[in-house]
């Protein structure tokens, strides 16, 4: 069970569902295990160095899915950015043939909040009149 993380002024636990695609829909991971295994190894630099943790990854070879928990003081979007902006310039320097593409990554992600809690459990507990 996760234990809830202790900021300056807050307490609480992030966590979020990513995936996105390459640009193009291109599978630029399939036959490509040093190219997979480089994205993961970036993605947890980038983890390690913002003190996040990765729960869950998946890099198929067309999409990649990440689950992580992050702190209270990045936004999803700066999350993203990160993980995106940092794998992207690495592999197009390491491995050129990825130039061909306009970009490694689509601008688009799907995100999705998670928690110990359904939001159903949440608006029961709000909407109860026990609070006076």
């Amino acid at each position: 069970m996760n234990s809830y993380k202790h900021y300056n002024h807050c307490i609480g636990l992030a966590t979020v569902h990513l995936v996105w695609i390459p640009c193009r829909q291109r599978a630029v991971f399939r036959n490509r295990e040093e190219l997979k295994l480089r994205c993961i190894a970036i993605f947890q630099e980038v983890a390690n160095e913002k003190k996040w943790v990765i729960k869950a990854l998946e890099v198929a070879s067309d999409h990649v899915h990440l689950l992580v928990e992050y702190d209270p003081h990045h936004s999803i979007a700066q999350v993203v950015k990160a993980f995106k902006g940092r794998s992207s310039r690495f592999m197009r320097q390491e491995f050129p043939d990825l130039l061909k593409l306009p970009s490694l990554w689509t601008h688009s992600y799907l995100f999705d909040t998670t928690g110990k809690i359904s939001t159903a459990t949440v608006m029961e507990y709000i909407n109860d009149p026990h609070h006076g």
